[in-house]
């Protein structure tokens, strides 16, 4: 499938693209759109649960060079997301110690690709994110991840915390990486069913999350700094598992 994200506007259009089943990542609307085709789209937009952005006119035009988007805009994802459920069963019968990967909110497209790239290279079997407040797959999270996007499977879910539910019912333990804690990532036993769960760029792990995850686990940082960017820290959270099960 092509790397560069497609844009598609008109309302009439992305309601079409809606009803087809198309992965979209996000959809930009004019600010004080109005009317009934908008309020078909809003409706459907609400069912569905998509992503929206309100957005000055001048960045509409800049996404559809200028064509007539009638207030709206919509970015096509390049990769098909899977189901979290069916990822979780068919992984549990070709993996014994299967490795998943909960990305909390992260928003930053470069430490997603980052993270996916990474991800790839250390064996995990699947990436959870949300589907509001999260990253998209674009064109620039496909570059930074060196095409690793197209090799590993992503998975959207409603929040975190089904994730988390389905994950635990499945016998996967999961562990946080936070700095709220007193134990560190070296005393976590990573050589079992395990989700990872790395939190947003500025905010962490949410705090209702920490409070469902089997394990809470940190790194030590021995300089002034207080903490590592969020793709460096997940990296060293991965290797360490490998680490763990190559021994």
């Amino acid at each position: 499938m092509n790397n560069e994200m497609t844009n598609i506007f008109g309302i009439r259009a992305i309601i079409e693209a809606i009803e087809s089943g198309s992965t979209i990542n996000k959809i930009y609307l004019q600010k004080g759109l109005r009317g009934n085709l908008f309020y078909e789209l809003d409706k459907l937009i609400k069912e569905k649960k998509l992503t929206t952005s309100m957005v000055p006119v001048e960045k509409l035009n800049r996404l559809s060079k200028n064509n007539n988007h009638q207030g709206a805009v919509a970015q096509i994802s390049p990769i098909e997301f899977h189901d979290l459920e069916t990822l979780i069963e068919k992984t549990l019968e070709s993996d014994k110690k299967p490795l998943f990967l909960l990305l909390d909110q992260l928003s930053d497209v470069r430490n997603f690709g980052a993270i996916i790239r990474t991800a790839e290279c250390t064996g995990v079997n699947g990436i959870i994110v949300q589907k509001n407040g999260s990253a998209p797959v674009n064109a620039e999270t496909i570059k930074t991840s060196a095409g690793a996007a197209f090799k590993i499977p992503i998975c959207k879910v409603d929040h975190i915390k089904d994730a988390l539910f389905i994950l635990q019912s499945a016998e996967i333990k999961t562990v946080a990486a936070t700095e709220k804690t007193d134990d560190s990532l070296y005393q976590v036993d990573l050589n079992q069913p395990i989700a990872i769960v790395m939190g947003s760029e500025h905010r962490g792990v949410n705090p209702s999350i920490l409070k469902m995850v089997d394990y809470k686990a940190k790194l030590p940082l021995l300089g002034e700094i207080a903490s590592l960017n969020v793709s460096v820290a997940c990296g060293a959270f991965l290797y360490e598992t490998v680490r763990q099960r190559m021994a």
